[in-house]
């Protein structure tokens, strides 16, 4: 994801309207936090069982045992990976396909309700 979104900004200092409708886009994705920390081998399996699927999200990563994230480190510390949808709970432990699918769909048909 990291890669694509700096292929991104490359192109996009050549085009204003390219820009916006990538940063347009973007605003539309939902966001996927997973908090890790390093080392974190659930959380490199997580990541790769998430890649065929990086296009339908945006996957921030907080690292709890940064200074600025004891809370995190406080709440998470025994239950890494834990993944927040748009800064609810989603899942702990191991990336649950289907429940992703279920709530991006979700998600998805709020915001063509309120349209």
């Amino acid at each position: 994801m990291l890669w694509l979104q700096s292929r991104t900004l490359h192109l996009t200092k050549y085009s204003k309207p390219l820009q916006r409708m990538l940063c347009e886009a973007s605003a539309k994705l939902p966001v996927l936090t997973l908090f890790t920390k390093h080392p974190c081998s659930l959380c490199e399996e997580a990541k790769v069982m998430l890649e065929p699927h990086k296009h339908k999200f945006i996957l921030q990563e907080i690292d709890i045992t940064l200074p600025d994230h004891s809370v995190w480190l406080e709440k998470y510390k025994y239950e890494i990976p834990v993944f927040h949808l748009n800064g609810k709970f989603l899942m702990k432990h191991r990336v649950d396909i289907q429940k992703l699918e279920n709530q991006l769909l979700n998600l998805e048909l709020q915001d063509e309700s309120n349209k």
